[in-house]
């Protein structure tokens, strides 16, 4: 515990500050488990789950510290708040609400705990700061990387968008896979310097916030970075997941390649977001590949439970359905040559869109 602040206050001043404190760290504790709760059971999220958990623990030790002070001027019968409530307060009519509800309950109270929690403690105060700014990143990840996950399990089309392959000018193309229903580009260039990668990574960037699709780099998470990008698609010799979740953050995406069962239970596809599954069919990108086909992809659902999943390779129109139909409440196709190489790219792209969507309504329902 620190020595009494050079500018100690009077007793009455004291007893009204552990009452402050005392208030707000069971407001925020509270919060903590609400937050916990919505984190485990609505999200299923354990990595949020376990920082609620962790930040509760902390307040504890905080609260430890001060435990006698803190009993001795709590007097719940004479606190004129508890009386005072707004409409807002009696009303959530969500799960969602009850969370961002919570959260707000959290910080708020976290920097009160902060601010008064100088005058006993200051090095303690300093630690509940920390605690504030990571339930900043808390928030994010229930709710903005919520919704990444969400749209990434229910994209039908990722565009694996190489320059060198497209039959018309590049950016013509990506514009017409966008206007056609692509839900996801990814930028897939070996060849080009790193300045060019970053450029044409923005300008997806910028067309792909326009269309409302995701933009994903592969191989490069300093770029998927720098360029504000959605996430980062690795194979199994890039940079591993747990490696590039240091450089793309905790909210981007990961998508990890796997081209057989065995490597679903490896760490890199227990660190991934979402799986890219091949090669389904013949392709012409990568012809060495061996081919597993739909087969494989429905080995794979097998084996991880709920990622969402991606078939990639010698996927087109004619046989879009027949990847999508292995597991269709979670799974996409990438397409590379049968849309950039088509004469009517938009035209192309909004064909395998379609037949993915009348796939899944008639595995569906």
């Amino acid at each position: 515990m620190d020595a009494p602040h050079p500018n100690h206050s009077n007793h009455a001043t004291d007893a009204s500050v552990y009452r402050i404190l005392d208030a707000n760290l069971n407001r925020a504790r509270e919060a903590l488990r609400t937050i916990e709760d919505f984190a485990r059971f609505i999200r299923n999220d354990a990595i949020a789950a376990a920082q609620c958990k962790q930040a509760r623990h902390r307040l504890t030790r905080f609260a430890t510290k001060f435990e006698r002070e803190l009993l001795q001027q709590r007097d719940t019968v004479g606190d004129v708040g508890t009386t005072i409530t707004t409409a807002e307060e009696t009303e959530r009519l969500s799960t969602d609400a009850v969370a961002k509800a919570a959260l707000g309950r959290l910080t708020e109270a976290l920097r009160c705990i902060e601010e008064y929690g100088k005058i006993v403690s200051p090095t303690d105060a300093a630690d509940v700061e920390q605690i504030r700014y990571g339930c900043y990143t808390l928030g994010q990840r229930l709710f903005e990387r919520y919704e990444l996950l969400q749209r990434i399990r229910t994209a039908r089309l990722h565009v694996l968008l190489t320059a060198s392959l497209c039959r018309d000018d590049w950016q013509q193309t990506a514009i017409a896979t966008l206007r056609g229903g692509a839900d996801v580009i990814q930028l897939r260039e070996m060849d080009l310097s790193d300045d060019a990668l970053l450029e044409r990574a923005g300008w997806l960037r910028e067309q792909t916030r326009e269309h409302d699709a995701l933009l994903i780099i592969n191989d490069r998470a300093d770029i998927a970075k720098l360029a504000d990008a959605d996430g980062v698609h690795l194979g199994q010799d890039d940079l591993p997941p747990t490696a590039a979740r240091q450089i793309v953050g905790p909210l981007k995406l990961i998508g990890v390649s796997t081209h057989s069962v065995s490597e679903t239970t490896n760490l890199r596809a227990q660190a991934a977001d979402y799986l890219g599954v091949g090669t389904m069919f013949a392709s012409a990108t990568k012809p060495d590949v061996g081919v597993g086909g739909p087969t494989l992809l429905a080995e794979v659902a097998d084996a991880v439970a709920d990622l969402p999943l991606v078939g990639i390779g010698g996927v087109c129109g004619q046989n879009a359905e027949q990847v999508v139909s292995v597991a269709p409440a979670r799974t996409a196709v990438a397409v590379s040559q049968a849309i950039l190489g088509a004469e009517d790219v938009e035209s192309a792209t909004r064909a395998i869109v379609d037949a993915i969507t009348s796939a899944r309504a008639v595995v569906q329902g």
